[in-house]
């Protein structure tokens, strides 16, 4: 027979040993795999409608002919579910270069008269056609074999035919799946890395100061949602030994909300050393956001402090943010700050600057809206209002810690609010706690 793209040395066709459809071949991840139903059932379909004995699919590599599914044939160890491509009728389909090969009578046919199997594997009669993937490369086929001779109606090729499509889009649909599921665990990697990047991995150590932070990203509600948050917090130094802590939160998520959360944190740390003021602070922030069109906006709470003479004296400012939290040693919990204007969206900002106090004992807790609009797992608890945890349930949780240092604490949230939604976070969660600890 002539062979499209001629003949190896052996005879045998050429396009065997193609290095494109070897790899095909390979990508399917099928050789050397054992018996799934799907293709038995296939198989076993085709041998049904044509009365045929035996019934194959198969995968052709450049040295063998691998049954994926065998019917009539007894093979239960993989080992056993393979032949060599030279005694192998599928060869002629590699060859043919996608079309068609039918005999009627193997055994007189001069195509296949003298071939190897056709005594040792009794085959009197052959239909097969070729599995192909998209781009047309021959990977095996889909055949069936009957021990007589006999003419192949009209009706049995059509459905070998239909079958054979079946099995070609079975494949590629699982490697669709195999590459889609890939392409989202390198998504997911990038995600987090890109997620942790707009987290400090080790808070700042500032001498006299206890300092704990911990960040919650959202329960994804499809297995496929790659999201990024758009929490952020930060404790540095600005100047001489003046320090500033900074949490914030993008509205929405993705790669858009964490270039936004990038671009906050480090144009606060940009200008952090020329103003003293927090409402100053986040201004420029704002008129930065303003000025590159940033398309998410954001709250912010931005707070400087000093360590005095036995106390933390810090001024405060909101953009848009909750109130932050003073949990006092005696654990009466207070709120702090003035509501102001969220940034990204107007230059008429409304933002004040209100000093506080940390003694000995005392805590500031900043935080945002995840640890204020925590809900339960959908599905585990009515929709009332008793379902959110809200702003009270905040305050009281924070008291309730009030013997606890600043890691302890926002474990000590973290475990609450775990225990509330159940492992599932309606929206992300960023916590900021500083203490300043009790004097002996």
């Amino acid at each position: 027979m002539e062979f499209a793209g001629g003949q190896r040395a052996d005879g045998l066709p050429a396009a065997l040993s193609d290095p494109a459809r070897l790899a095909a071949v390979l990508a399917t991840g099928l050789l050397d795999t054992g018996p799934e139903d799907v293709f038995e059932d296939l198989a076993s379909l085709a041998a049904r409608i044509t009365g045929s004995g035996r019934a194959f699919v198969t995968l052709v590599d450049g040295d063998r002919s691998f049954w994926k599914a065998c019917i009539g044939v007894d093979a239960p160890e993989i080992a056993d579910r393979q032949n060599p491509v030279e005694e192998s009728f599928c060869y002629f389909l590699v060859g043919l270069g996608g079309e068609p090969f039918i005999v009627d009578d193997a055994a007189a046919d001069p195509r296949t008269a003298q071939h190897p199997s056709v005594g040792p594997m009794n085959i009197g009669a052959w239909a097969g056609y070729p599995l192909l993937d998209p781009d047309g490369q021959v990977l095996g086929s889909f055949c069936v074999i009957d021990d007589s001779a006999r003419p192949w109606s009209e009706h049995d090729l059509t459905t070998l035919a239909t079958l054979a499509r079946a099995v070609s889009a079975e494949t590629h649909l699982r490697q669709s799946l195999a590459a889609a599921e890939h392409s989202h665990q390198q998504s997911a990697a990038l995600a987090h890395t890109l997620q942790a990047g707009l987290l400090p991995p080790i808070l700042r150590t500032v001498t006299g100061v206890e300092a704990a932070a911990s960040y919650l990203p959202a329960s994804n509600r499809h297995r496929t949602d790659i999201e990024v948050g758009g929490d952020f917090y930060d404790l540095f130094r600005t100047h001489g030994e003046n320090y500033a802590a900074v949490l914030g939160d993008v509205c929405g998520k993705g790669v858009e909300a964490a270039q936004v959360s990038a671009m906050a944190r480090y144009t606060i740390r940009a200008d952090a050393g020329e103003s003293a003021s927090p409402a100053d602070l986040l201004t420029r922030l704002n008129t930065a956001m303003l000025a590159q069109r940033t398309p998410r906006f954001l709250t912010a709470v931005y707070t400087a402090f000093r360590l005095t003479d036995n106390a933390l004296s810090g001024t405060i400012s909101l953009g848009g943010h909750p109130p932050a939290l003073i949990r006092r040693s005696d654990g009466t919990v207070e709120e702090l700050g003035t509501p102001g204007t969220l940034l990204g969206v107007t230059a008429n900002l409304h933002l004040s600057d209100v000093p506080f106090q940390l003694a000995p004992g005392d805590l500031l807790l900043l935080y945002t809206d995840g640890a204020i609009e925590a809900r339960p797992r959908p599905g585990t608890a009515p929709t009332d209002v008793g379902a959110v945890f809200g702003e009270t349930d905040l305050a009281q949780a924070l008291a309730a810690s009030h013997q606890m240092d600043a890691e302890s604490t926002i474990e000590h949230l973290t475990c609450i609010l775990d225990t509330h939604h159940s492992g599932w976070a309606s929206d992300d969660t960023a916590l900021l706690a500083l203490r300043l600890p009790p004097t002996s």
